[in-house]
């Protein structure tokens, strides 16, 4: 699942470096602050031996007091006896006399004497007796038996105590920092991938055909115009599959009804023996006609085909468009009459040369004035006009049929789309118009008024040098050798 990848990602990654970082930071810090500690207390006793040197050595210059009694008095009343131990060192290393008034008659170990007797000054850190201590000796600058060096003491009890309590306060700290970046994490978690979640769960519903699921937004950020988007794209999938089961039905329906009247008057022709040659003709002719319909639709549908997997090719050549746009107003003149409208053109006396797919260009009129008469009514007029505007033909073909609303007129030219459902056709002939003129380098424009008509522009750029180079360059199949232009017309 997506979301345990991310929180397990996010847990190695993210808490995992944090914590690394905790935990350096704790152990710097401790190491850090033990070493002041000790570095500070090294300091204070080194100053004390220091000075006490220094006031045995005055003393030693004084003939008046005996050197031994001025130890005695030294050690005795040594101000710090509370904090650390002031000793007193003869030459052979024995303790002569201490600020605590301890005596030993062992040998004490004391590798800090023997590197002051080395170096002038010695310094011990370890255990003595199970307790941690810290002991300087500095080495007696006064040629006497009885003091070879004076040393001092100090348990580190205390100050180890003082430094685990910082560590621990430090380690507090530390944990209270990962708790509130778990707590904020948890609410990332609950904000970013349980809506991820969420999405993939919707997104795996649109897919198994569900178009009714949506997400909820809840908040205004990038996660929320994902549930936009995926919304948005439920919506258009839903509209696509009305559209599609729309198309089914109405091509089904265009299909029966064809097939219907074939059928009939086959058995009819077939089983009736008194048939007449009247009725026999009439009825070869409804044949050829429901075929004919039949064959348009099924070269409809295979247009959309090619289409839809971008295989539509055009044989481009210099033509006139107008004679194209005349046979097909041609074609549909019987049948305006015979249904009681009017078809008005009045073929222009200028000549249009463009570069294009006759039949192709053919097949465009043929569908707009088809439309023209199946959304117009007895009574109606179809008026189809052509003029030169700015190296451009314009082609108009306007009904004073029923019109289309204005909410289905942007959605017009989309595929399977139908504004009248009480009309017959696929819902696809438009849209296959459309994609001809675009790919002639031209425009088509559907204008219309509910109950008073429609008009459909269609715009083709005549034809020039760099019109054709360019609308080659636009149809010519890049894999294959191009196509010889047709000889001109």
């Amino acid at each position: 699942m997506a979301v345990k990848k991310i929180t397990k990602r996010w847990m190695f990654n993210s808490l995992g470096v944090i914590l690394v970082i905790l935990v350096v930071l704790v152990i710097g810090f401790s190491v850090g602050i033990r070493s002041f500690y000790y570095s500070s207390v090294r300091n204070v006793m080194q100053a004390q031996a220091s000075s006490i040197m220094t006031l045995l050595e005055r003393s030693a210059t004084d003939s008046s007091t005996s050197f031994s009694v001025e130890i005695q008095r030294t050690v005795g009343n040594f101000e710090e006896k509370n904090r650390m131990e002031l000793m007193a060192i003869d030459a052979n290393g024995n303790v002569m006399i201490t600020s605590s008034g301890f005596e030993s008659q062992e040998k004490l170990y004391m590798p800090d004497f023997e590197e002051a007797m080395a170096n002038g000054t010695g310094m011990y850190q370890g255990q003595m007796e199970g307790e941690n201590i810290m002991a300087i000796s500095v080495a007696s600058k006064i040629v006497d038996e009885n003091l070879a060096a004076i040393r001092l003491v100090v348990s580190l009890e205390r100050v180890d105590a003082q430094i685990v309590l910082l560590i621990a306060a430090v380690t507090l700290v530390g944990m209270a920092i990962l708790f509130f970046v778990i707590l904020s994490s948890s609410y990332f978690i609950s904000s970013i991938v349980n809506p991820v979640g969420e999405v993939g769960q919707t997104a795996r519903k649109i897919a198994q055909g569900d178009f009714d699921v949506r997400l909820e937004k809840k908040n205004d950020d990038e996660i929320g115009d994902l549930c936009d988007i995926i919304n948005y794209m439920a919506e258009e999938l839903a509209n696509a599959d009305r559209l599609k089961n729309d198309f089914i039905s109405s091509v089904s329906h265009e299909l029966r009804t064809p097939l219907t009247a074939i059928k009939g008057w086959g058995e009819t022709m077939l089983y009736d023996q008194d048939i007449d040659r009247e009725t026999a003709q009439k009825g070869l002719q409804v044949i050829m006609r429901e075929t004919d319909r039949l064959s348009g639709m099924v070269e409809e549908l295979l247009d959309f085909s090619r289409m839809q997997s971008g295989r539509m090719k055009l044989v481009m050549s210099k033509m006139d468009l107008l004679a194209e746009l005349g046979e097909a107003v041609l074609m549909y003149t019987e049948r305006a009459r015979r249904e009681g409208m009017n078809l008005i053109y009045e073929e222009p006396e200028f000549f249009a040369p463009v570069f294009g797919d006759r039949n192709r260009l053919r097949q465009v009129f043929i569908n707009i004035i088809d439309n023209a008469l199946k959304y117009s009514d007895p009574g109606d007029t179809v008026t189809i006009g052509a003029q030169l505007i700015e190296g451009n033909i314009v082609i108009t073909v306007a009904d004073t049929g029923c019109g289309i609303s204005e909410k289905d007129l942007p959605k017009i030219k989309n595929k399977f789309y139908k504004a009248n459902l009480t009309r017959r056709g696929s819902g696809i002939g438009l849209a296959v118009a459309d994609e001809i003129v675009m790919m002639h380098g031209g425009r088509l424009d559907v204008a219309s008024v509910e109950g008073e008509g429609t008009t459909v522009t269609i715009t083709i750029p005549l034809t020039t040098k760099k019109a054709e180079e360019t609308q080659i360059s636009q149809v010519q199949n890049p894999l294959s050798p191009p196509q010889e232009a047709e000889e001109e017309v």
